[in-house]
């Protein structure tokens, strides 16, 4: 899928330059393209929105979205400058800045963030008659776990290690994550995780057919994460929102835009201004866009572009 993205953006490319040599004018904006996630998942949707934005009001700019396998993988697209700008989280973009975790392979990078966008969740879904009620709980259980390439393995890891299991006390299921909650709601098995924004089309649509229930953190082992992880947050996820009987007490990661240092500041703060400065046109073309508080940006784990913080700063 992603190696067909991009060749559809050089066969554009190709068709520019030979349309430019015949001697016809053509606008001398650039193309940027930004790598989002699957098609089924809230970052492309998003991503698409972005491009919109900069394709109306970024100065010679244009943008286009990159179907990818999502958070883990687009720091490494940046990094090989297979894209321009992508969507990752605090926790991921930390890692990949120091080189490790899924990131050893590739070595340290030199990652800049544009801005804050909305809170992804850990979901951990399961019917509300099923008697998992903790993490430790998931022992020897079934559990959809989202694509091997996603964000939520790493983070469904260490949730895991609060409660002394691992990957290995699981039998996991590599599922995109409509796949996944679908299996739950058909019982197929036995708990569902999405790193996510909410509300998660996913999990609606499992809500739709199947009363549903977070799997809670003890409160030791919520204040334990957030001492032993510092990019999470503590997010709660009112009850009316997938309609449990009790509001869901999660854990949340903050998504940004990331590019590389490389990246001319004008370039940055062309594409940063487009976004931030028209977040109500944002809001209203993308339901997640209306979590983003733009002010977050000055808070991120990684340090911002200089043409970032050229907008965010004034």
């Amino acid at each position: 899928m992603i190696k067909s993205s991009f060749k559809r953006v050089r066969t554009v490319s190709v068709a520019v330059g030979f349309i430019a040599m015949a001697g016809v004018s053509i606008a001398s904006a650039a193309e940027l393209r930004i790598g989002t996630a699957s098609q089924g998942g809230a970052f492309y949707p998003i991503g698409q929105a972005i491009s919109s934005l900069v394709n109306n009001h970024a100065d010679d700019l244009t943008m286009v979205p990159v179907v990818t396998q999502g958070s883990v993988e687009n720091p490494r697209l940046v990094n090989s400058k297979e894209v321009d700008v992508a969507i990752t989280n605090n926790n991921l973009s930390v890692l990949a800045n120091k080189g490790v975790g899924p990131y050893k392979k590739a070595g340290a990078m030199e990652l800049r963030a544009l801005g804050s966008l909305h809170f992804s969740i850990l979901h951990m879904i399961t019917l509300a008659d099923s008697d998992i009620n903790a993490i430790s709980d998931l022992k020897g259980k079934r559990v959809a776990v989202g694509p091997a390439g996603g964000g939520t393995i790493p983070f469904l890891n260490q949730v895991l290690g609060l409660a002394e299991l691992t990957p290995d006390d699981i039998t996991p299921s590599f599922l995109s994550y409509a796949d996944g909650f679908s299996q739950l709601a058909d019982g197929n098995v036995d708990a569902a995780f999405a790193l996510s924004g909410y509300p998660a089309g996913a999990v609606m649509q499992a809500q739709a057919n199947k009363k549903l229930k977070f799997i809670p953190l003890t409160d030791a082992q919520l204040a334990e994460a957030l001492d032993k992880y510092k990019n999470y947050n503590k997010v709660v996820v009112p009850a009316d929102v997938y309609k449990t009987d009790q509001d869901g007490i999660v854990l949340g990661v903050n998504n940004m835009l990331i590019v590389d240092a490389s990246m001319d500041e004008e370039t940055a703060y062309q594409v940063t201004q487009a976004i931030y400065s028209n977040m109500e046109e944002f809001r209203a073309e993308n339901a997640s866009a209306r979590q983003i508080e733009p002010e977050r940006s000055l808070q991120l784990k990684i340090p911002l572009h200089p043409g970032a913080a050229r907008y965010h700063d004034k």
